[in-house]
């Protein structure tokens, strides 16, 4: 049986306002928030960007979220979880405030930011799952409490996973600090020297301080490496290398698993929605400059979070006339929905339904 994917079509730079008019209209005539009822304390997890500039979900499409999550009578929050690496999102009082700054304060959307891991993204709650490679993951604690789900993603290119949308949200942006290092630690990176220049960029970005200069060198300690590839996303000189085949299946597997722990929580109970605007090669945690790959495609929302991100990585490569291989990085990148299927985590066949 198909999974339903609704789909609110965008021409090319459409603008927010309008899409997310679409999207109230869509979610009102499906129902789409039925599951909701009087009192649900509600989630609403996305991903506040790196910056302005960058393509994270708008915060009128959660601002409007929330107002349809009070309509059925539930009690709506914004939610994230700590970064593992140094910046403005490694802890709850760093990030809610550059999260204030990118215009998701209460004035705006009508919600409190309450971080699900905690002051410190450690506080985390045990999922027993049936998966591969555990038993049980640790997931952000807050999830646990909390009756309903909603999952506001950007479809993005992404070094390691190919691509990011639902499922990664799930899975890396709901662990907890200890999860995120699991799912981080596949494999570790190596200093091409020739290249280097001694630039020091790498040891500011390395969130365990692995990295020191010797001799205007990088040096990595692999012992305290946890392989997250943050060295290889802000080298510009080429001087980071991975061994691809040891890690991309790893995470990409490691991902689904801890994505099937949170959705375990929410049986029934949970809302997926892919912004598939702004495409970019990298995730939204990346500095980089923003630059479009690909044509814009709209948005695409379901009750499966494997459905919906099969249907955006469809339509992303069917808009663009490349696979995503091509777009962004030359990794496999359908690891993460081929091993859902395997372990009978949601439902990659769908029905896509236009609006």
């Amino acid at each position: 049986m198909r999974e339903n994917v609704y789909f609110i079509e965008a021409s090319d730079n459409e603008r927010d306002e309008i899409l997310c008019d679409k999207l109230r209209d869509l979610i009102q005539a499906e129902d789409l928030l039925g599951f909701v009822a009087d009192k649900d304390i509600a989630a609403l997890k996305t991903h506040f960007g790196e910056s302005l500039k960058l393509g994270y979900p708008r915060p009128l499409y959660l601002k409007m979220l929330g107002e349809e999550v009070k309509n059925k009578g539930g009690a709506p929050f914004l939610t994230e979880t700590s970064t593992l690496y140094k910046g403005k999102r490694d802890n709850a009082i760093k990030h809610i405030a550059h999260a204030h700054s990118q215009g998701f304060d209460f004035a705006s959307t009508g919600m409190p930011i309450i971080m699900a891991d905690g002051l410190f993204g450690d506080e985390e709650y045990d999922v027993s799952i049936k998966g591969k490679r555990y038993q049980s993951v640790h997931i952000a604690a807050l999830f646990a409490k909390c009756n309903a789900l909603v999952v506001v993603s950007h479809f993005t290119g992404h070094l390691a996973a190919g691509f990011g949308a639902t499922l990664k949200n799930l899975g890396m942006g709901c662990a907890s600090r200890k999860g995120k290092m699991e799912q981080h630690s596949t494999a570790k990176p190596k200093i091409v020297k020739k290249n280097c220049t001694g630039c020091g960029i790498c040891a500011k970005w390395c969130p365990r301080d692995a990295i020191t200069l010797v001799d205007e060198r990088a040096v990595i300690n692999a012992k305290e490496c946890i392989g997250c590839g943050e060295c290889l996303a802000m080298c510009r000189f080429d001087a980071v290398k991975f061994n691809w085949g040891a890690t991309y299946e790893d995470l990409q597997k490691k991902v689904v698993e801890h994505a099937m722990g949170v959705c375990s929580l929410f049986q029934g109970k949970s809302l997926f929605v892919n912004i598939v605007t702004r495409i970019s090669k990298d995730c939204d945690c990346m500095g980089h400059t923003y630059e479009k790959i690909a044509p814009d495609v709209g948005i695409l929302v379901s009750r499966d979070p494997v459905a919906v991100d099969v249907a955006s990585l469809d339509l992303v490569e069917k808009r663009a006339g490349k696979v995503l291989s091509q777009l962004a990085y030359d990794i496999p990148y359908r690891v993460q929905l081929d091993y859902s299927k395997e372990l009978h985590f949601g439902n990659p066949d769908y029905e896509l339904i236009t609006f």
